[in-house]
This record gives structure tokens, C-alpha cells and sequence, in this order.
């Protein structure tokens, strides 16, 4: 009996040595807020294994507000979000362009160009990489928010602006929305969708490869939602057919279907039945790995992750409630395993990692509380090669 058990126990030793010495290290990429102690953009190492950011940065390149990490499909060019605007350190809203060795991660700057609006919240690539999509919030309501467009040159250089689109307000709430303030652009299927939180509405073009004008507005050329919900953050599954949208002002998220490049509304609820607007405020929202589990970030005095299942229509259903035990969930992202959930709070200065699982799609275990000032985004490289 001794010789079977200490058997058993050497061949546990040997797989969780097995284990541990099969750990992925990943870089992740931190966005941040610079008016603080913030130096910009920071590339810090993972640890897949136990949850664990290590304490030292691998990289820190010096940016002004690189608040939003974007980056292509072979995950060697990153472009980054300054989210500069006035009463700022630069004034002047900008797009940075830099190049990553897929041997090392390294990370140095292309160019830079201006984002022709103030404070660029936002940016994503069009679905062939040929265009970046930019997210002018514009806290300013004159001239207010818009989307302009930038070609990205071979090199990975970006180009000036070859369309800028701003759309009139619906001032539902007089204070958040007397001007127009694209806040997040998405693509799916051949179109593109730009969601403006001043005028209520999901704003939704054609794309064409066209050196000159990629976006046209499509037919319907938008979708009207409730007055004052001030739409977010748009979240497609892998297959394009379902879409979940976070409100911000009344802390909902609403769930769509895509029919030929229109959302078809079916289902819309307050990410904390009965609580005042005032109280939340709709953020991020990612779904899992395996596009059962959706998650989705409630900011304000409430300051949680909602947890719901995801059914084969895209009907939402809670499964859990969780603290982000901190403040102001900026953003958040899932690890490449799928077994973590990584939390930018924003104004507690740190990223709070929690363990995930993946059955049940609950956040367990809190791993560790990291000291960053003021993350923004969170953004995975896959391991070197």
C-alpha cells in the first residue's frame, strides 16, 4: 500500500512538474492614463500557470495617454490611441504607429500622425488591415466626436485622414450628450459599425477597399436606441451573427441580431435590475474563449463584472455578480488560456487578476492585486516565435 501511494504521489509531483515547466509566459501590453506617474505604454510578462504578473516591467515606451492598444492579426504592428484633448499635457488628439519583433516583442515607433478630433478613445482596423478606424470622443460638444479614417501604408505607417464623419446629437441628456461622441468602431461581415454615445444611435457603413472613400453609409445607415442610453461598446460572436451592445448611462447591454448588415434588437436589460442610472455606468464586455460566457464591466458606485451565459440565439442570462475590488474598471481582457480574467482599474491604480472557470464561466479566486497608475487597456501577445 506505502509502495502504490508513494507511486501515486511521485507521478502527481512528476505531472504538476510537467506543468509547471510547460507554463507559457505571455507579454501583455498595458495602455495607460499620463497624467499621473504613468510613463505611457508598458510591456510586462504573465504568467499563465499561476495567474501572476511579474513585478517588473519587460518595456516601458514613453506616451502621452496611450489610453487604447490596437493591433493586427500577425500581432507586429500596434497602433495606439493618444487620447489627448484640451487642458491636456499635448492638446492635440493622436494616432501612434509602432512595429513588434514577433522574435522578441520588442516594441518601436513608427510614426504618428493627428487623429483630427480630441481625446481618440478608440480604434480598430478594417477586417483587411488596410484602414484604421478612429474613435474621436471629443468631450467638447463643439465641434463634438467623430470617426475619421486613416490608411495604414505597407511599412505600417499611417497615413492623414481620408474621411472624417460627425453626426448630430440627440440630447436626450443635456449634459452628456449636447454634442456627438463616437466612442467605439467595430467591423463585421463587410461592414462597419460606429457607436456614438451622444446621438443614441449605432452608426453603420459599407466598407470598400477604396483608397479614397472605404466608408460609405450603408441601408439602413443606423439603429436608433433608447434616448439617453449613450451606446459604448459593441462585441460581435466569431461567426457575426449575434452582437451585445453595453449602454453606458443607464448601465444596460443589449443584445442584437446581424441580418445583412443590420442589428435586429432582441433583447435589451439593466446589468443590475432596479438600480439608479447614476449608480453604474456600462463599460467593456468580451466573451469567452468558447463564445458561451459574456462579461461585461459596470463602472461607477457598483464597480463589477456581471458574468451571463450565452444561448444559441445570443439570449443573455446571469450567472454571477462579482466585485472588481477596486475602482473604475476601465477595461478588462481574458488571458489566452482562457483561465484568467485581467481587470484595469483605472482609478485604484492596478490590475486585479481573478481566476476563471471555464465550466461555469464564474470568476473565482482573486490572484494578486498588481500596482499599475491609471491602465487603460490590456492587450495579449501570443508567444514569441
Amino acid at each position: 500500500m506505502l509502495r502504490v501511494l508513494m507511486t501515486l504521489t511521485l507521478a502527481g509531483a512528476a505531472t504538476l512538474g510537467a506543468t509547471l515547466a510547460n507554463a507559457t509566459p505571455y507579454d501583455l501590453l498595458v495602455g495607460t492614463y499620463t497624467q499621473g506617474a504613468s510613463q505611457g505604454l508598458y510591456r510586462l510578462r504573465f504568467d499563465s500557470q499561476t495567474g501572476q504578473i511579474a513585478r517588473d516591467p519587460v518595456q516601458v515606451i514613453k506616451a502621452d495617454n496611450p489610453s487604447w492598444l490596437t493591433l493586427n492579426k500577425a500581432q507586429t504592428r500596434l497602433f495606439v490611441s493618444n487620447e489627448n484633448g484640451p487642458g491636456a499635457k499635448d492638446p492635440i488628439g493622436r494616432v501612434s504607429s509602432y512595429r513588434i519583433d514577433p522574435a522578441t516583442h520588442e516594441v518601436t515607433p513608427v510614426n504618428q500622425v493627428e487623429s483630427k478630433g480630441d481625446e481618440p478613445t478608440h480604434a480598430s482596423l478594417s477586417e483587411d488591415e488596410h484602414f484604421l478606424f478612429v474613435s474621436n470622443y471629443a468631450v467638447a460638444p463643439d465641434p463634438g466626436g467623430s470617426l475619421t479614417v486613416l490608411p495604414v501604408n505597407e511599412d505600417g505607417s499611417l497615413g492623414d485622414m481620408l474621411q472624417q464623419f460627425r453626426n448630430a446629437p440627440s440630447k436626450a441628456n443635456p449634459e452628456r450628450q449636447a454634442g456627438g461622441h463616437v466612442h467605439s468602431v467595430v467591423s463585421n461581415r463587410g461592414y462597419v459599425y460606429a457607436n456614438d454615445l451622444g446621438a443614441d444611435k449605432i452608426f453603420i457603413y459599407r466598407y470598400q477597399n477604396n483608397a479614397k472613400a472605404p466608408l460609405n453609409p450603408a441601408s439602413p445607415a443606423s439603429v436608433s436606441l433608447p434616448p439617453g442610453g449613450g451606446p459604448r461598446h459593441l462585441q460581435f460572436d466569431a461567426k457575426g451573427e449575434h452582437a451585445w451592445l453595453t449602454l453606458e448611462m443607464p448601465a444596460q447591454v443589449a443584445s442584437f441580431q446581424w441580418r445583412a448588415g443590420n442589428l435586429v434588437r432582441t433583447q435589451l436589460q439593466d446589468l443590475v435590475p432596479g438600480q439608479q442610472p447614476a449608480q453604474g455606468a456600462g463599460g467593456g464586455l468580451h466573451l469567452s474563449p468558447d463564445g458561451k460566457f459574456l462579461y461585461v464591466a459596470n463602472r461607477g458606485a457598483v464597480n463589477e463584472l456581471v458574468v451571463y451565459a450565452v444561448d444559441r440565439e445570443g439570449g443573455l442570462k446571469v450567472v454571477q455578480r462579482r466585485s472588481i475590488e477596486g475602482d473604475h474598471p476601465r477595461e478588462f481582457t481574458l488571458d489566452p488560456t482562457g483561465r484568467f480574467v485581467l481587470i484595469a482599474n483605472q482609478k485604484s491604480n492596478e490590475i486585479v487578476v481573478m481566476e476563471r472557470d471555464a465550466k461555469s464561466g464564474m470568476l473565482t479566486r482573486t490572484v494578486q492585486h498588481y500596482a499599475q497608475d491609471s491602465p487603460s487597456d490590456l492587450k495579449f501577445l501570443l508567444p514569441t516565435r
